[in-house]
């Protein structure tokens, strides 16, 4: 067996304190957690896991969250250990799975672990990489699944970024599967400098003032502004009049935030480069290599670019020519060759790949990425630079949080060559510099949990589990961890409030009769009142989302209370939000809120024939046809405000019995009615706290029952056994996998072509990056028939979630239909992405998820449907698509 002292001689550096205490743990049969920061070593940990499976013959697994990661984690491992002794295994790519190393994402961990794989046989070790993703609320779960299933024979290394409650995660961890030593290393191998970038001056953010680092005090005076008086004459009079201006102090008038070719050039001149700049926005990241293109900036030799330009051209050998120009890969070389280069989502994968390896080699000297980059790539830089701290988050903007800004710049400062790293933070005119600085010196970021019972977790745990084991196995998550342990601080809030409670009613006590009663008259009285009011309320906010919700492209309305409202003209609707344009061609989705009354439609026009909503000239085009009418705005009209009269008389009738209550007279009613208010506020306290209580005890279990009561009305379960039905579902994983399965048994992709199939199906994976994009045409007559009667599966699935309360099932999109039926026909690229505004690497993704549905459906389809869903599979898996590792 490897021991710690054989594998530390076998490295080429000195281990730390923190990975010869995990190795240690390792070497006696403990599980670990290891949470350092980015950079710091943390896989060298994993790596002597796997060399210990492999000395005693056993098998090992390497997961992560992304197909990318292992695809790169894959590559790493075959150079060390060959071919012959790696494997991958990643939905859509199936290499050597019997090897004694495989490497695959942590979803195909979790549905082997619920397929009961043979490959689970002779499992020693699985590295759990990026285990902070548990809280991410998509895919999270899945993590939990994996360390509550696992066998407790297998060791398990969990690598974390810097988590606040490692510890907490650690004891979470040792309570499932036993001895678990948790490490941590808060110190980062390569110091890290907190700059400001103000005009064209880099300033520190902190400084020291007696012995402690506090914010740069001339940074703070930048949010200051000096009062000035300036004395003028009056027109006409002649008399002295005094002004009163704000304006920046002395000083401080060229302070102004840099152009990103600004800053490129004062990290060049300040040695600061190789650098990753953070743009929250992959068009902007695109504009930004263009802008340093257009201005001149060229960060490489002449023999350096003509490196990048062979290893470029190699790297895309496998591309067809019009593919490559499709693609725009002459424009992307010419980036690469200065020097400069785009990383996004967007971007085709062998792209973003031939970043990340000339980057690594300090080829590419600046790369603008956008904030997926944090997500593992190996790309340490010297600087990482962060031009905008307000991210928008899907559905508004939301300023960075300590532990995103912590994540976004623990890449800078490359171990082994920098001594230093450097954060810079662009000037930040709408954000106080003091928040600032605190962002950088705050290390909280507390790991939550995401975990929910999802319908195939649902109908997995009943075919393998009894019902006890499955509610046990839920109870055991992390997050139902977490609510266990804040049911004890609040059975301790409980007890204080039923003790000050106790207090409080002694200083109530009326000696002319019960105080209580009389006040409970009187709130009686009032609560009625305020009831008849709110139900006067819901009902007026349901008619106008109803109303809203109503209104169909053409129809043109008046928006009273939205920024930049008026008369607009709807474009497309989405989740009951239309999207609208106005008169100035500002396009808004308004909401219910943004009406006091429901909408009414004055007039519907024309929109134009060809194009989307979500073009410029669409909307352009829809805002002068709503300019050229002679429309005046509605009247507002007067909200009938009227009180039941029932309720009236009700209310009157208690303040009456009130008024003759012996209390009505006490002369201390005014200070028995304060003690009351306490009494009744901390009443509505403890009531809150006893809800929460019993919220949080079992919650998960009981999620999972009402997702149970769902899959029985729809027929998968019958107590607790499969159907038939249900034992399909159980093979079938995916955030659309309860639509699926009921497409499956309507027979929707019965005699459908195969490239018809790969359209109707598209509809459930696809999702469109913005939420206002309007909704696509199904490519034939048979898909638009089938996807009408999906459509109704689909409501008749959200019928019985009402019912029971659980989350809505995600809507289907029709929006990548046309593209997935054009290139399973085998369409040009450069013709199928003409169909859709659609980055490639977007295109990609989408065609692999596609095909990754379409094989699971292939495995649970009967012999008839089977042959035509491979031919689908087979259709969308080619070209680019075939070749692509995501």
């Amino acid at each position: 067996m490897t021991s710690p002292e054989a594998f530390a001689a076998e490295l080429p550096f000195p281990l730390d304190d923190f990975q010869r205490r995990a190795i240690d743990a390792l070497h006696r049969g403990h599980s670990v957690l290891v949470a350092a920061p980015t950079g710091s070593g943390k896989t060298v940990v994993a790596v002597f896991g796997l060399e210990r499976a492999l000395a005693t013959g056993r098998k090992a697994f390497y997961t992560t969250p992304l197909k990318a990661l292992s695809n790169q984690k894959f590559g790493d491992l075959v150079a060390a250990h060959g071919p012959e002794r790696v494997g991958l295994l990643t939905g859509d790519n199936t290499i050597n799975p019997e090897a004694p190393i495989v490497v695959m994402t942590t979803e195909v961990l979790r549905n082997m672990l619920y397929e009961r794989s043979d490959l689970l046989r002779g499992l020693q070790t699985v590295v759990l990489d990026e285990v902070h993703y548990l809280q991410d609320p998509y895919r999270g779960a899945v993590w939990e699944e994996v360390l509550i299933h696992l066998p407790p024979s297998v060791a398990v290394i969990c690598l974390s970024a810097t988590i606040s409650n490692a510890e907490e995660f650690g004891e979470w961890i040792r309570t499932l599967r036993g001895d678990t030593a948790v490490v941590i290393e808060e110190r980062r191998p390569i110091p890290l400098e907190h700059h400001y970038l103000v005009g064209h001056r880099l300033h520190p953010m902190h400084v020291e003032h007696d012995g402690l680092l506090v914010p740069n005090l001339y940074l703070v005076s930048l949010d200051q502004r000096e009062l000035r008086v300036r004395p003028y004459r009056r027109r006409g009079s002649g008399r002295v009049q005094h002004e009163r201006a704000s304006r920046p102090r002395d000083g401080h008038r060229r302070a102004y935030v840099p152009r990103r070719e600004e800053v490129v050039e004062i990290l060049a001149k300040a040695g600061m480069l190789p650098a990753i700049y953070f743009v929250f926005s992959r068009a902007g990241c695109d504009q930004s290599v263009r802008w340093l293109l257009g201005s001149g900036i060229r960060l490489t030799t002449a023999e350096e670019a003509a490196h990048i330009r062979e290893r470029a051209e190699t790297r895309a050998a496998w591309i067809d020519a019009d593919d490559l120009a499709a693609l725009g890969f002459s424009e992307f070389v010419e980036g690469l060759a200065a020097g400069v280069a785009a990383h996004h989502a967007g971007m085709l994968p062998v792209f973003k790949e031939t970043v990340e390896e000339l980057f690594e080699e300090g080829l590419v000297k600046v790369v603008f990425a956008t904030e997926t980059l944090s997500l593992g790539i190996n790309m340490p830089a010297r600087t990482v630079v962060i031009e905008d701290l307000w991210k928008f988050s899907g559905e508004r903007h939301e300023l960075l949080t300590p532990g995103e800004y912590t994540q976004l710049t623990g890449r800078a400062g490359r171990r082994g060559i920098d001594e230093l790293g450097h954060a810079v933070v662009v000037y930040q005119r709408q954000v106080p510099f003091e928040r600032v600085a605190g962002l950088a010196a705050t290390r909280t970021y507390d790991l939550t949990s995401s975990f929910r019972p999802s319908y195939n977790m649902a109908v997995n745990l009943v075919r393998n589990y009894t019902p006890e084991q499955a509610h046990h196995l839920l109870n055991a998550s992390f997050g139902q961890f977490l609510a266990d342990r804040s049911v004890v601080l609040l059975e301790r809030a409980r007890e204080r409030h039923r003790q000050a409670l106790e207090g409080y009613r002694e200083h109530l006590r009326c000696h002319l009769g019960d105080f209580d009663e009389y006040r409970r008259l009187v709130e009686r009285a009032r609560d009625l009142r305020e009831r008849d009011r709110r139900e006067r309320e819901r009902v007026r906010a349901v008619r106008v989302r109803e109303a809203v919700a109503a209104l169909a492209p053409g129809d043109v309305i008046h928006v009273p209370r939205a920024r930049r409202g008026g008369l607009a003209v709807v474009l497309s609707s989405r989740d009951g939000r239309p999207t609208v344009v106005t008169r100035d061609r500002a396009v808004l989705r308004v909401a219910a809120r943004d009406f006091d009354e429901p909408p009414t439609v004055l007039t519907r026009i024309a929109l134009p024939r060809t194009g989307s909503p979500r073009s410029s000239r669409f909307r352009r085009d829809a805002a002068s046809a709503l300019a050229a009418l002679a429309i005046a705005p509605p009247r507002r009209p007067r909200r009938p405000r009227a009180a039941d009269p029932r309720v009236e008389r009700e209310a009157a009738r208690l303040e009456e019995l009130a008024r003759r209550h012996p209390c009505h007279a006490c002369p201390e009613r005014a200070r028995h009615a304060r003690w009351a208010a306490r009494a009744a506020a901390l009443e509505q306290q403890l009531a809150g706290v006893e809800r929460r209580i019993r919220a949080r005890t079992e919650t998960l279990a009981r999620r999972f029952d009402r997702v149970l009561g769902v899959l029985a009305d729809l027929g998968y379960v019958q107590g607790w056994a499969l159907t038939d039905k249900g034992r399909r579902l159980a093979r079938i994983y995916g955030e659309g996998d309860l639509v699926v399965g009921e497409l499956l048994a309507e027979g929707l992709l019965d005699d459908l072509d195969p490239a018809e199939i790969a359209a109707l199906l598209s509809t459930v994976v696809y999702e469109a990056r913005e939420r206002t994009a309007g909704a696509g045409p199904m490519p034939t007559g048979r898909t638009s028939e089938r996807f009408e009667s999906l459509q109704r599966i689909w409501r008749r699935v959200r019928r019985a979630e009402d019912l029971h309360a659980v989350p809505a099932s995600r809507e289907l999109e029709t929006g990548f239909a046309a593209v997935a039926f054009e290139w399973a026909e085998g369409k040009a690229l450069e013709d199928v992405l003409r169909v859709i505004d659609m980055a490639p690497g977007d295109f990609v993704r989408t065609c692999k998820q596609l095909v990754d549905l379409l094989r699971q459906v292939e495995d649970v389809a009967d012999a008839a449907l089977a042959p035509q869903v491979r031919r689908a599979r087979e259709a969308v898996l080619r070209g680019v698509v075939a070749a692509t590792g995501l």
